[in-house]
């Protein structure tokens, strides 16, 4: 199996090279990931500057890029062999509900599923890394077992897991979710520079808002890892018929849209 591992908070973050030794031994594995940290980045590509590559005395590559560019670039040029997986994580922190929209470690996985390719993001529940070693054997178990069902083939799909921060023996059983829903974000943080100038610092993720039984945020507060089929397809299937109708009286030059 080729299994190509990338992340959102660095290559010399912990979570990826516990990732990786846990991974090692059960193919070609490769890991090239962001120079720095690039949490919340999505799938942002770089597009309007040059992007390079270095090696690090570990053997794993790094890019002064984002997630997705670090992925993008693997599997197109980089490589010379097509990825059976993609993995990104293990992320220093949650990413659950809303989170998922604006993760890194999520985007880089989601750039390797919209390459045709089958992957995984993997992410702590609180950061700080505690317990880490517990949830790389999480991680390396589920490969394993993905692997030994022969779930890892040519059809694509994308996984985001959630990981409690527990000893291994402690992790409740996998629970199949679907995402929660935060609040809206916390205000703005308003500063002055030295200079005069007035700064904004983003500001908090809201407070859960749908931690209801069979969401992410609802399985790992009862200690369970959280496991949910994500997709690209934005549309609002349910909402299609609504909005054919009232873009039928939208349009000016009396020609209905098609539906």
């Amino acid at each position: 199996m080729k299994i190509l591992i990338s992340n959102d908070d660095g290559y010399q973050a912990p979570g990826i090279v516990a990732l990786y030794e846990a991974l090692k031994d059960l193919g070609q594995v490769e890991v090239i990931a962001p120079e720095q940290n690039n949490s919340a980045k999505s799938n942002a590509l770089t597009l309007h500057s040059p992007l390079y590559v270095h090696r690090a005395a570990n053997g794993f590559r790094y890019v002064n890029g984002t997630p997705a560019d670090c992925v993008h670039i693997a599997l197109t040029g980089l490589l010379d062999y097509k990825p059976d997986l993609v993995v990104s994580g293990i992320n220093n922190g949650a990413n659950m509900g809303d989170d998922t929209i604006y993760s890194g470690t999520v985007g880089a996985a989601m750039e390797g599923y919209l390459f045709g390719i089958p992957a995984i993001a993997f992410s702590q529940v609180e950061r700080d890394w505690h317990e880490l070693q517990s949830a790389a054997r999480k991680a390396r178990e589920l490969v394993q077992m993905m692997q030994q069902q022969q779930l890892i083939t040519q059809t694509a799909w994308l996984l985001n897991v959630n990981i409690p921060n527990r000893p291994f023996d402690d992790i409740g059983a996998m629970k199949l979710c679907r995402l929660g829903r935060r609040h809206a974000a916390e205000k703005v943080i308003q500063q002055t520079s030295p200079r005069g100038e007035t700064m904004y610092w983003i500001g908090a993720a809201g407070a859960v808002k749908d931690d209801a039984d069979g969401t992410d945020f609802h399985a790992t507060a009862q200690g369970h890892m959280s496991m949910t089929p994500l997709k690209v397809d934005l549309t609002d299937h349910d909402a299609l018929r609504y909005w054919a109708q009232t873009a039928s009286r939208l349009v000016t030059r009396g020609e209905a849209p098609a539906a």
